[in-house]
């Protein structure tokens, strides 16, 4: 093989290698960074449970929504709970009654949202667990990710928070811990 053939296939092997990576970390649902962020493996179950235990740290949920609100400075929304597979894909609880079936909220600058999330049927949410409860059990997080899974590709979207370390302040009227 002459140095040029040699130089041309190495050519080739190193762009397919490359456009390969740039493929399937775009094809990521969660970005890595906030996978490494949440704590590993928790519940809503774990959240309702031991909210001492999460307060001020990251998860990651799923779920559909069921209710918004909305103030001055924010959205609300009233996630049901779908719990997440090794994909970070929500789907739905194996027990419709279960502890996995309850509800969270999440809580949101209704400037930076898009209103796409209307046409979303599922989202993969990772937010950072406030010391704010809603009808008395329901933790609420401050969003900093979500991805939202639409009935048809074309609903399908991305928010992100652009500063993961802000912690807005919370309205009065609201039940904490």
């Amino acid at each position: 093989m002459t140095p040029y053939a040699w130089l041309q296939r190495w050519s080739v092997c190193f762009t397919m290698a490359i456009t390969m990576t740039v493929i399937l970390w775009g094809c990521a649902n969660v970005p890595r960074h906030y996978v490494r962020m949440a704590e590993p493996d928790t519940t809503l179950t774990a959240l309702i449970t031991h909210p001492e235990m999460y307060r001020g740290k990251v998860v990651l949920l799923g779920g559909t929504i069921v209710e918004e609100e909305e103030n001055e400075q924010y959205l609300w929304l009233h996630v049901k709970n779908r719990p997440l597979d090794q994909d970070y894909i929500p789907h739905r609880p194996i027990d419709m009654n279960g502890p996995e079936a309850g509800s969270y909220w999440v809580m949101v600058t209704k400037q930076e949202f898009p209103r796409q999330y209307r046409l979303w049927a599922r989202m993969t949410v990772v937010g950072r667990v406030t010391d704010m409860q809603r009808l008395e059990t329901e933790p609420v997080l401050s969003l900093l990710y979500v991805r939202g899974w639409g009935i048809n590709s074309a609903h399908n979207g991305i928010w992100e928070n652009v500063d993961p370390r802000y912690i807005p302040s919370f309205p009065g009227g609201i039940k904490r811990n």
